[in-house]
């Protein structure tokens, strides 16, 4: 018997890799329309939605659509079958379709869009370009008896604490004394009812992400040998992991302007691909952003980077680029894009796995070029 995931599953899986709290202030991000109770046979991942993309998701069964773009901006009044984008809707939910989105939050994600366009790139030591947002982080104490304080260690750091960087099961520890009288009632790994117990203990801290709490804490619990754990979490004034909008890196060799223009039309296959800038100079220090980037030029401009990757760039903002020297290669917005999809599939496909669960991961075959280009 096949066992499918439930849209809400599906969008607890997505959410752990774009979570809806990084988007943009006033982005539209979620669930456009559906029922999440309903069992998926098949999820289509797509940029956009589309009457080209409803028929696919209809000829493979797939019940949900995952789209980078929103295709409800504003909220409906009405609706107007009369009206082809209203129409589209209209029958999408009376086929059973539910469609839901991660915009600005695939972006900033790490591993999601930006990301994946740098590394498909081969860039290395990454940084935000424009950032956004940071994770909130707390500190948790906690007091082990001594010979037990690795196998909490390693238990916490396991569940998501200790990262600082890329070093992880990061820990402060201090010996010191513990004191306690176990009362009636209870059942103490160390001491007798009644008797006051001084005890050889450790004092562990460590750093976690507010998000990770939970997990932390439970696993902080089957840990510890104490049947009532002492432990205290405090609020850190300090941002963990930063995140935002495009990445600054660097290629491992570098290339004239044109060999990148080149690696960036066999790599993204965009409609058309505009170049400004000496093309035999040489590129090191690359700046990308996916989608419309042309508002991020200042940032480009301040990273220091030899060229600007991205989409929508306009005239003015060109012009401004050219007269501080700033290299720009204009792609097209969904070619920069496209690569998440590819990545969101793969993550979704081992959540899927990992629980058992026979629901078919597919990528759209319906890329869609908007432009046709005449040279």
């Amino acid at each position: 018997m096949k066992i499918f995931a439930k849209g809400n599953e599906l969008v607890s899986i997505i959410e752990e890799f774009a979570p809806p709290g990084s988007a943009l202030p006033g982005d539209v991000t979620g669930l456009q329309w559906g029922d999440l109770q309903r069992e998926v046979p098949a999820v289509l991942l797509s940029l956009d939605f589309s009457v080209e993309v409803l028929e696919e998701a209809l000829e493979t069964e797939a019940s949900f659509i995952f789209t980078h773009h929103p295709f409800l901006y504003q909220p409906l009044k009405k609706l107007d079958l009369q009206n082809p984008r209203e129409s589209l809707i209209a029958r999408a939910v009376s086929k059973g379709i539910t469609l839901y989105s991660a915009h600005t939050n695939l972006d900033v994600a790490p591993g999601g869009v930006n990301d994946v366009l740098a590394e498909l790139l081969g860039l290395t030591n990454l940084k935000v370009l424009a950032p956004t947002g940071g994770e909130e982080l707390e500190k948790l104490v906690t007091f082990i008896p001594e010979g037990f304080e690795d196998r909490v260690l390693d238990a916490v750091c396991s569940a998501g604490a200790g990262w600082i960087g890329n070093y992880s099961h990061c820990t402060y520890q201090l010996l010191g004394t513990g004191t306690f009288m176990p009362r009636e009632g209870t059942s103490p790994f160390i001491g007798k009812q009644g008797a006051l117990e001084k005890v050889r203990e450790v004092r562990l801290e460590t750093v976690l992400p507010k998000k990770r709490r939970n997990d932390v804490i439970q696993a902080l619990l089957a840990a510890h040998p104490y049947e009532e754990v002492a432990y205290d979490l405090y609020p850190l004034n300090i941002n963990g992991q930063v995140w935002g909008l495009g990445r600054v890196g660097e290629l491992k060799e570098a290339l004239s302007l044109q060999e990148l223009a080149e690696r960036c039309r066999a790599l993204l296959n965009p409609d058309h691909l505009k170049v400004l800038g000496n093309l035999k100079s040489k590129i090191r220090k690359v700046a990308v952003l996916g989608g419309s980037g042309g508002d991020y030029l200042e940032s480009a401009l301040k990273s220091g980077s030899d060229v600007f990757l991205t989409g929508d760039v306009k005239f003015h903002q060109a012009q401004q680029a050219e007269l501080n020297g700033l290299a720009l290669i204009d792609a097209g917005h969904d070619a920069t894009e496209w690569p998440v999809i590819f990545s969101m599939a793969a993550f979704l496909k081992e959540k899927v796995s990992q629980k058992n669960l026979q629901t078919k991961i597919l990528v759209s075959q319906k890329r869609k070029k908007m432009w046709h280009v005449f040279v």
